[in-house]
């Protein structure tokens, strides 16, 4: 699915040079659940930047299924974030206006599903998740767990082909981290594709594969072996 080559990120300033990604190369298949790793300041973040199209590379190529998105212009580069990714984010980024029927409906807002099918979409994903029973309820009448799923549920409601996740539980306690972590698996196990990143090594265990960074390059990258009982 994804295919990054060579990618390096370079910052800018009048006295300074900054470099966050060095010479990184990875592959992603299709229904991988892969855990990015490393101390604050490797990189991690902006190499989900990166795959995001939230940021783009200084040097090096980025395809996704075979699309060389390097050189697309800004309007393609959000038609792909559209069509492909679902974003979750360590501070929800839920709009507090809205309620939580309405924030999970957002993520269909451009993709131009007509109103009934949108309707039964947002049900779904709500379902998913566990949240349905606070549908009609604001962001700030939820718990820090509540808001995560609600964000999940706006991340997975297009059906995105990759879901990128930049510390999902690094605003929650022990327990809603937990849960968090098992929706997650459970979308993996239904064949959603997602890349993670966090601090957490027992949460990074969900995943199938583990990315190691430090000072903005991949050091290590190791698959977990699944024991048959």
């Amino acid at each position: 699915m994804i295919t990054l080559s060579g990618i390096n990120r370079v910052y800018r300033s009048e006295d300074i040079e900054t470099t966050a990604l060095c010479s990184i190369d990875l592959e992603v298949q299709a229904g991988e659940f892969v855990a990015i790793m490393g101390p604050s300041g490797c990189g991690k973040s902006t190499l989900l930047n990166v795959l995001g199209t939230l940021d783009r590379p200084s040097s090096g190529s980025y395809h996704f299924e075979g699309e060389n998105l390097t050189d697309r212009k800004e309007a393609a580069l959000a038609r792909h974030r559209r069509a492909h990714l679902g974003f979750v984010f360590q501070s929800f980024n839920l709009i507090d206006d809205l309620t939580i029927e309405e924030n999970t409906a957002l993520g269909l807002r451009y993709r131009r599903i007509e109103a009934k099918a949108g309707r039964e979409r947002v049900a779904e994903a709500m379902d998913r998740v566990g949240i349905s029973h606070r549908a009609r309820h604001y962001p700030h009448q939820l718990s820090g767990g509540q808001q995560q799923r609600a964000a999940i549920a706006r991340a997975i409601v297009g059906t995105p082909k990759l879901l990128l996740a930049d510390e999902p539980t690094g605003n929650l306690d022990t327990e809603n981290g937990l849960q968090v972590m098992e929706i997650l698996a459970g979308l993996n196990a239904e064949g959603a594709t997602i890349i993670m990143v966090t601090h957490s090594p027992s949460h990074a265990d969900y995943a199938k594969r583990q990315v190691g960074m430090l000072d903005g390059r991949i050091v290590q990258s190791v698959r977990r072996v699944l024991q048959e009982v």
